[in-house]
């Protein structure tokens, strides 16, 4: 059983308030990669108090408590990834839509070897059309 987004929001060191269980809510379970405005589109649907300051806002604080990835997989576009494992991505570019690739899908050679530089992380980021099946 998984824990309650107020729950997961504490074991982050989060204090559960009514506007940030109603963010987790959505955010921790989509696979979506949403931006901020998507984000509160969304949240403010079901809970419509909640202002847009407080949506950015809290997912800053996600992120910094490791619950969320910020990503700009596109120029000028920043998304969050509830997806925190290493992983890749993949931009259907007909659509726009964004999927996860699994770490192991992609080999990366000598990336430590790389002069003048000490690699902490990477990702690949892969363009195309999903196929119609």
């Amino acid at each position: 059983m998984r824990p309650t987004e107020a729950a997961l929001l504490e074991q982050h060191g989060i204090k559960p308030s009514a506007q940030r269980v109603a963010i987790a809510s959505y955010v921790l379970h989509t696979d979506e990669h949403p931006s901020a405005d998507e984000v509160w589109t969304r949240v403010s649907k079901t809970f419509p108090m909640v202002s847009r300051a407080t949506v950015y806002n809290t997912l800053k604080l996600f992120v910094e408590r490791g619950l969320l990835r910020q990503l700009v997989l596109t120029e000028g576009r920043l998304v969050f990834d509830a997806n925190t494992d290493k992983h890749h991505h993949i931009i259907d570019e007909s659509t726009g839509k964004i999927y996860d690739l699994a770490w192991d899908h992609v080999t990366v050679a000598r990336v430590d070897q790389i002069e003048g530089f000490d690699i902490h992380d990477y990702q690949v980021l892969l363009r195309g059309s999903k196929e119609d099946t």
